[in-house]
């Protein structure tokens, strides 16, 4: 079995010596020894970092992310997790989707002010309600 050393795995993967070394502090990744006081890794490392990216991605959290490992390393996503994480950002996108419609109306508005734009207006009280939902 080939072992990466922290510095091989970090040009492999894009995640800085740092990030590595907290991965495993944290239980997200394991070192399978050392060679001097440089950390080795199995070529699984390189997997599952891709995985935890892709999570952070997601949006999923660390900890979430953690639990998608089984004890060896394997992934073991969650389905059903995973599909509400989808349908969370299907809804992101779409009020994003509306929002970028809503800036480039007011951009290209020809009323005099802004504020005379009756999207504008409703784009503000939009905000407004989401800003309240957020509070809540």
């Amino acid at each position: 079995m080939k072992l990466l050393d922290i510095g091989i795995l970090s040009e492999k993967s894009g995640v800085s010596s740092s990030t590595l070394r907290y991965y495993e502090e944290i239980g997200l990744i394991q070192s399978v020894g050392r060679h001097g006081l440089r950390r080795q890794f199995d070529a699984q490392a390189v997997t599952q970092l891709a995985l935890i990216s892709l999570g952070k991605m997601a949006g999923f959290s660390l900890e979430d992310i953690k639990g998608m490992f089984a004890k060896d390393g394997t992934p073991q996503l969650p389905r059903a997790e995973l599909q509400l994480r989808a349908n969370a950002l299907d809804e992101q996108i779409r009020g994003l989707t509306r929002l970028r419609d809503a800036l480039r109306h007011v951009a290209d508005c020809p009323a005099e002010s802004h504020m005379d734009c009756p999207k504008f207006k409703r784009l503000m009280e939009f905000a407004a309600r989401t800003a309240t939902k957020r509070r809540t």
